[in-house]
């Protein structure tokens, strides 16, 4: 086992954050804050010294992708595993509109990984479709030197498997809160603790 480290770095300011809707897999874009976002923190991802980047193919994370890539020198894989959570009937509302149409809702949502938006998915299947990443990760650095990784992705696909990858109960993911726009998580092991420990969490550059 070598792949010792994993980055999962979140997308840079969208449109629709600014907006205050939800993305899902609408594929909305960067800001001009957001791409710089990206510009600002690629330097601190560099210094990670990754073999990989692999990132969400939807477009928000793409460009921030794109950013550490050339940062890093190194190419950017794209996999839509790592897609963010699809949020069904509710991707482009407003929380507000989602509470007007489905009183309390949100808040089942928040609290439960295994309830899913109407038409969308659950947080548990998010971290079903997106562990695979990692397990590949695991095969491919199977024997060699140490690695590092970095998965450009999205809030609530990084809060999803953090929790998944260090095998926390299900009653206890909706404790992990969100990441901020570029900032990132970082996961962490070695031989003689084989388990993911956690070793930075919404880490960032700046306030």
């Amino acid at each position: 086992m070598t792949l010792r480290r994993l980055v999962l770095l979140r997308h840079g300011q969208t449109d629709y954050n600014v907006a205050g809707r939800m993305q899902g897999h609408i594929d909305s874009v960067l800001t001009a804050s957001g791409r710089e976002q990206a510009v600002t923190v690629a330097p601190e991802i560099v210094r990670f010294g990754a073999e990989r980047v692999i990132s969400s193919d939807l477009r928000r994370a793409v460009d921030t992708a794109d950013v550490v890539g050339n940062a890093t020198g190194l190419p950017v894989k794209l996999d839509p595993r790592l897609r963010e959570t699809h949020l069904g009937d509710w991707q482009g509302r407003t929380v507000p509109q989602i509470e007007l149409e489905w009183p309390g809702a949100i808040a089942t949502w928040r609290s439960d990984p295994a309830w899913a938006p109407p038409g969308g998915e659950s947080r548990i299947d998010v971290v079903l479709r997106s562990r695979p990443v990692v397990e590949e990760l695991d095969e491919e650095f199977a024997t060699g030197r140490e690695a590092t990784a970095v998965l450009v992705a999205h809030g609530g696909l990084i809060a999803g498997l953090v929790s998944g990858l260090l095998d926390l109960p299900t009653s206890t993911w909706p404790s992990v809160g969100g990441v901020g726009n570029c900032r990132w998580a970082v996961l962490a092991r070695r031989d003689d603790h084989p388990r993911w420990r956690l070793s930075g969490y919404n880490v960032g550059v700046g306030p």
